[in-house]
């Protein structure tokens, strides 16, 4: 059963968070009151914690959290925000958290977003964050970790990374990824009226402004129709209020038959990205983060994996 915090979270995303999402109109108005307000910097407090570089790529910031002594893994965090808003507390928050009790590297492009910019200038600079830590790290000891439209980003990076002869990660971590920015399943109806927060008129608005005009079906927008064959080991985890969750677990069920090695953790009640939010069920998202990260098995995840083919079967009928 849902948590109490996590019914107060969907109470209070639904009279705020939402309107942002109603219409292309009030996504614009969000988007030019953020930029009022946005901050990219760590909060002070992780600062104090870990040694934290800053460094430019092509004109971007790049926050290095240093791993610990002894380590050579690395995490590429890409974080959400439909593309046009920038990183928060929240995401912070948890890649304060991953490092702590992973002890990686973790690196965190501030990668130019929209309106200001599009799909080019952001896999331009992130691709080249990528290349960059192959000169310095073995591709068998890098994880991808993204969430919402920074895990679909994960996914179209490796995509290109393959295409450009590149090797891939070797871990995806997905947190409620936009794996299908057409938004045209019937099922994302449905899932609309569900989610407190994510709306389809808001969400096409933020794609067309994103996407310079390439067609939202289009691997390098929604990766879903692309070749999931060249996908890594991948966690999958999302919500079941959450708009995006029907397209995940079809692509969950695509990238099997595509032969990756994916499970999906799909938690009652739960909105979009809610792993990122403090109450029950982030801890235990957290957790099981942690244990794919860190063995080879992957032992918590084989009860979710029965309860999650049949809803994959379910949401591609």
């Amino acid at each position: 059963m849902p948590s109490f915090k996590s019914h107060l979270v969907s109470f209070v995303l639904r009279h705020s968070r939402k309107k942002a999402f109603s219409s292309p109109e009030n996504l614009q108005r969000w988007i030019a009151a953020a930029r009022r307000t946005e901050d990219h910097r760590p909060p002070a407090a992780l600062h104090r914690r870990f040694q934290i570089e800053i460094r430019l790529v092509d004109g971007f910031p790049v926050y290095e959290i240093a791993p610990t002594a002894g380590q050579r893994k690395r995490i590429l965090y890409l974080h959400g925000g439909a593309y046009v808003f920038e990183i928060t507390p929240y995401h912070w928050h948890l890649i304060a958290e991953m490092a702590d009790r992973l002890g990686y590297g973790i690196t965190v492009p501030i990668y130019p977003i929209a309106p200001e910019h599009d799909f080019h200038a952001m896999f331009g600079m992130v691709g080249d964050v990528y290349r960059g830590m192959l000169d310095e790290t073995d591709a068998d000891d890098m994880i991808f970790m993204g969430d919402s439209a920074g895990g679909n980003m994960a996914v179209v990076l490796t995509m290109m990374a393959a295409e450009e002869g590149l090797p891939p990660p070797s871990r995806h971590v997905l947190i409620s990824p936009g794996l299908d920015m057409s938004l045209s399943n019937p099922k994302l109806f449905e899932a609309e009226r569900n989610d407190p927060w994510l709306g389809i008129p808001g969400g096409l608005e933020a794609i067309r402004l994103y996407s310079a005009g390439i067609d939202r079906k289009d691997w390098h927008i929604s990766p879903l129709y692309g070749d999931l064959s060249v996908l890594p080991k991948t966690l999958l985890l999302t919500g079941s209020r959450d708009l995006l969750t029907p397209d995940n677990l079809i692509f969950a069920e695509k990238a099997r038959a595509a032969g990756v090695e994916i499970d999906v953790v799909h938690e009652q009640g739960m909105v979009h990205v809610w792993p990122l939010i403090d109450m029950p069920e982030s801890r235990r998202a957290r957790q099981h983060i942690v244990d794919f990260l860190k063995g080879d098995r992957w032992p918590v995840m084989q009860d979710n994996r029965a309860s999650v083919q049949s809803a994959s079967t379910l949401a591609a009928e």
